[in-house]
């Protein structure tokens, strides 16, 4: 097994954060946070010349033809200055549209149509429902889509749904793991957009009242191509719908990564410049053990994250279990690392004369999106006790 980065992955890499490098985001969402969201720079552009659109878009289809990991380097680097660029709801419905062989992946790929994922969880030991985020603890059932044929009605609720604001199509896995493509501008169908913490979220609640949809299936192509199962059976749609899932929470994680980066990089910078009786504060024990967890979760979530982008594309079995263990692991870590970062920064780290507070509210944020950590580590000891 080689996790290393290849040079077209490197250049991945250094052109996402070139792109990002170009916005002074941190500094628009401090307006934002007195302002309102118009004071955030419009980033969809810039992802859409980067080719981010079609990262898991296949070639024939005008997309680049990549992989979960190469997505991951980039939603590492969108962590790294909390970009509110619509790409974790984004990621997830071009892999579900892309197996789908969606007729509109050309105009998907390109940008000029911008789909969102709902977040919908699939059956497990908890739940044997597909279920999505509600506005409380309790996860509500997935929506209902009925109708024979392709043409369908879809009905549902749908909480916290990211970067839904703004988007083109809605990508809706139902109840019984079925999966439809919904316009955002059809009849029936109500995106609210909210702020909760972090203005760089974008985030909305989606209604779905009889909307018109169309069904979709595997494309015959992608199936003869996907992992089976024990039976021979082609993977189904219920399967390309759960691996979405997955797909959110190696993102995610990737993102807290980044984030993480940021963090450790400013309380380790303050902590050799800030001097308190003569001496650097990072000479200090309790601040050096401190900024050392911070590093070791940030390794432990980045090694876990490379291991969950290796495995969607050579060991997919395995994938589910990484990309929880990934998402549980990491979104500890941005926990951990944006305290330390208030801590380390003392009195001003807590004021918002400092950014240490955005990063914060990023990380409360994160926690309770898509499941949540706490949904990630439960299944990673649901599939290690069923083992």
């Amino acid at each position: 097994m080689d996790l290393s980065l290849t040079e077209e992955q490197e250049f991945l890499r250094e052109a996402a954060r070139g792109t990002l490098s170009r916005f002074k985001i941190i500094e628009a969402a401090r307006e934002a946070q007195d302002k309102g969201l118009s004071e955030l720079p419009d980033l969809w552009p810039a992802a859409r010349e980067a080719g981010w659109a079609g990262l898991l878009i296949s070639e024939e289809h005008g997309g680049a033809g990549l992989d979960v990991f190469d997505a991951m380097l980039v939603a590492e680097e969108t962590g790294r200055v909390l970009a509110p660029v619509p790409f974790l709801g984004l990621v997830p419905a071009t892999a579900i549209l892309d197996a789908a062989g969606y007729d509109g992946l050309a105009a998907i790929a390109s940008g000029e149509v911008r789909p969102v994922w709902i977040p919908t969880r699939p059956p497990g030991d908890l739940e044997p429902n597909w279920t999505v985020d509600g506005p409380g603890a309790a996860r509500p059932a997935a929506p209902t889509i009925t109708g024979e044929g392709d043409g369908v009605t879809v009905t549902g609720h749908a909480a916290y749904v990211v970067d839904a604001p703004g988007a083109d199509l809605l990508v809706v896995t139902g109840v019984d793991g079925t999966v439809a493509v919904v316009d955002a501008g059809a009849a029936g169908v109500k995106v609210e957009q909210i702020v909760r913490y972090d203005v760089t979220r974008s985030l909305a609640h989606v209604t779905l009242d009889n909307a018109p949809g169309t069904r979709l299936a595997v494309d015959p192509a992608v199936a003869a191509d996907a992992a089976t199962s024990a039976a021979g059976a082609p993977a189904s749609m219920a399967a390309v719908a759960a691996d979405a899932w997955y797909v959110a929470q190696a993102l995610i994680a990737a993102e807290a990564v980044g984030t993480v980066q940021t963090t450790l990089e400013m309380s380790v910078q303050y902590a050799k410049e800030r001097f308190t009786f003569g001496r650097a504060i990072g000479s200090y024990q309790a601040v050096k053990h401190e900024l050392t967890e911070v590093l070791r979760r940030l390794e432990n979530g980045r090694s876990l994250l490379f291991y969950a982008g290796w495995s969607r594309a050579d060991a997919p079995d395995e994938f589910p279990l990484a990309a929880s263990a990934a998402r549980s692991a990491a979104g500890g870590a941005l926990d951990f690392a944006a305290r330390s970062n208030i801590n380390v920064h003392g009195g001003i780290g807590a004021t918002w004369e400092h950014d240490a507070p955005l990063y914060f509210r990023r990380a409360q944020l994160t926690r309770r999106l898509i499941g949540g950590h706490g949904d990630a580590t439960d299944r990673v000891a649901e599939q290690l006790l069923a083992a």
